[in-house]
């Protein structure tokens, strides 16, 4: 399913008594603040609440990886799909284990990538440290318990996002659910092409081409990593991906917008996809 949420670098040498203007923005830029703010405008996917005590408590996105490893059907990430499998009637459980993953793929490219593009930092997403509401929906589906900065460079990202959460997620999913592991990757690839679409449209839309410029860079440096080479092809702001998330199969699916099928396909309910 295609990602559909509804390069400005710290000035380190900027100082108060060196500029005329000392704008509120220029600050956020120079570090992470404790809230936030700078996502707030982009909505959705892209806020992540990090104050007050989440009521009632949240299980920590580590402790869904973990209890989803063991395949049973209790526990959030279990949860979760069943959720999604009601939600959009679908008629076996691994095509809402494809659209969940997708879903929370989305939401952790989101933040960091509209962390890395605005303030030039990018908040540790350590699974212990996220917490998750399988009931949720963004933003209140995730919060965060401390913001620690972290270089906003494409390394960084991929240990943030691709091996700290989407590889365990994959594991936990895979042991319950028949998704092979090309659809996964190409849904973490999706979900990456698609934050970065809606960051750069909101920023081109604010007069924050920079901004922009970043995210599609760090966008094409991190579909070059091992873990989504070869997923698909980004030409310009367009992603074409080589798998299928499973979309068509829903009611009244279709193909999304970056799907590698023209058309929805003819197969047998029991084939693995990918």
């Amino acid at each position: 399913m295609e990602y559909d949420g509804s390069r400005v670098l710290p000035r380190m040498g900027d100082t108060p008594e060196g500029r005329t203007s000392f704008s509120l923005v220029l600050l956020l830029f120079v570090d992470l603040d404790p809230q936030l703010a700078a996502l707030r405008p982009l909505g959705g996917f892209f806020v992540l609440p990090t104050t007050g005590t989440p009521r009632p408590p949240l299980t920590t996105l580590a402790r869904a990886y973990e209890d989803g490893a063991s395949g049973g059907d209790t526990g959030a990430l279990a949860f979760r799909v069943r959720k999604v499998a009601t939600a959009l009637h679908a008629p076996e459980e691994r095509v809402a284990a494809s659209i969940a993953q997708q879903g929370l793929a989305a939401r952790l490219w989101s933040v960091t990538l509209g962390c890395a593009a605005l303030y030039g930092r990018v908040p540790d997403l350590d699974p212990r440290l996220l917490h998750w509401d399988p009931d949720g929906s963004a933003p209140d589906d995730l919060w965060l318990s401390a913001v620690r900065p972290l270089p906003a460079d494409p390394s960084t990202l991929a240990d943030l996002v691709l091996h700290a959460h989407l590889e365990p997620l994959a594991r936990a999913l895979r042991a319950r659910h028949r998704v092979a592991p090309g659809l996964l990757r190409g849904n973490a690839a999706s979900a990456l092409a698609g934050a970065a679409r809606q960051l750069a449209g909101w920023a081109r839309a604010n007069g924050r081409e920079e901004a922009a410029a970043r995210a599609f860079d760090l966008t094409s440096d991190l579909l070059g990593h091992p873990l989504l080479a070869g997923t698909g092809t980004l030409t310009g702001t367009t992603f074409r991906r080589r798998s299928c998330c499973l979309y068509y199969r829903l009611p009244g699916g279709g193909v999304c917008g970056d799907c590698c099928f023209p058309r929805p396909p003819r197969s047998s309910p029991r084939a693995a996809s990918g």
